[in-house]
C-alpha cells in the first residue's frame, strides 16, 4: 500500500494525528529533507529522499509494492499536491490519501477571512488564465518565482482593475510574514514560499 499524507504548511503542531500514525507504521517514508524532519526519532523504518524526477519515484514505488510506503506531501495532497499525480499513476485501490492543512487554508485562518466561494489555484509551472482569475471576486493562489505577487499586480493594472492583495510568506514558520497591498503597491522583490489572496474591492 502507498499512503500519501499531507503534512500541513510546515509547523509540526499543524500535523493531523493520523499522519503520524501512518508514518510510525511505515516501512519506508519518502519526502524532501524538510518534510522528513517530521519523522519521530523512534521511527525504525527507512527514510528516503524524494527523487527529483517523478519517473524515478514511480519506478521506486512500483518496485516496492510489497512494503508499506508513505509519501509525504506538503499541505494538502489533493490541492495542487503530489496526491493528484499518484492517483493518475496508480490504481485507486493501491493508494490511500490522508489529508492535511494546505498553506492556502492556513492563510485564510490567519486573515480571519471566509474561504466560501474562493477559487483556489496555482501558478507553479503554468501560465494562469488571468482573464478568468480576475473575473472572480476571491482568488487564492500558490505562486512561484516566475509568476508571483508583482506579476499578478501587473495583470490587474493592465486591465484597469482594483484588488486587495494579501501575500503570505513562509506560512506557519517562525519567519512568517503576511502583508497587504493593492495593485499599485506590490514591490518588485522575491517572495519566499508564498500564497496570494486577491479580493475584488468593487
Amino acid at each position: 500500500m502507498i499512503t500519501v499524507t499531507g503534512i500541513g504548511p510546515g509547523e509540526t503542531t499543524l500535523l493531523l494525528g493520523r499522519v503520524l500514525e501512518k508514518v510510525k507504521q511505515a516501512d519506508i517514508v519518502i519526502g524532501s529533507n524538510r518534510q522528513l524532519e517530521i519523522i519521530p526519532e523512534s521511527f525504525k523504518g527507512e527514510k528516503k529522499i524524494l527523487p527529483k524526477k517523478l519517473q524515478e519515484l514511480e519506478l521506486f514505488l512500483n518496485n516496492n509494492k510489497e512494503k508499506n510506503m508513505v509519501v509525504l506531501a506538503s499541505g494538502e495532497p489533493l490541492l495542487y499536491g503530489i496526491g493528484n499525480w499518484m492517483l493518475i499513476k496508480f490504481d485507486s485501490n493501491e493508494v490511500e490519501i490522508v489529508p492535511g492543512i494546505s498553506s492556502m487554508h492556513y492563510m485564510f485562518s490567519q486573515l480571519k477571512l471566509s474561504m466560501n466561494d474562493t477559487y483556489f489555484t496555482s501558478s507553479h509551472g503554468k501560465e494562469p488564465n488571468f482573464d478568468l482569475l480576475l473575473s472572480l471576486p476571491k482568488v487564492a493562489m500558490v505562486t512561484d518565482s516566475k509568476i508571483g505577487p508583482y506579476q499578478l499586480a501587473g495583470e490587474i493594472k493592465k486591465r484597469g482593475l482594483k484588488r486587495k492583495i494579501f501575500v503570505g510568506e513562509n506560512l506557519s514558520y517562525p519567519d512568517e510574514q503576511i502583508r497587504e497591498f493593492n495593485e499599485t503597491t506590490v514591490p518588485n522583490e522575491e517572495f519566499n514560499m508564498n500564497v496570494v489572496v486577491l479580493i475584488d474591492e468593487g
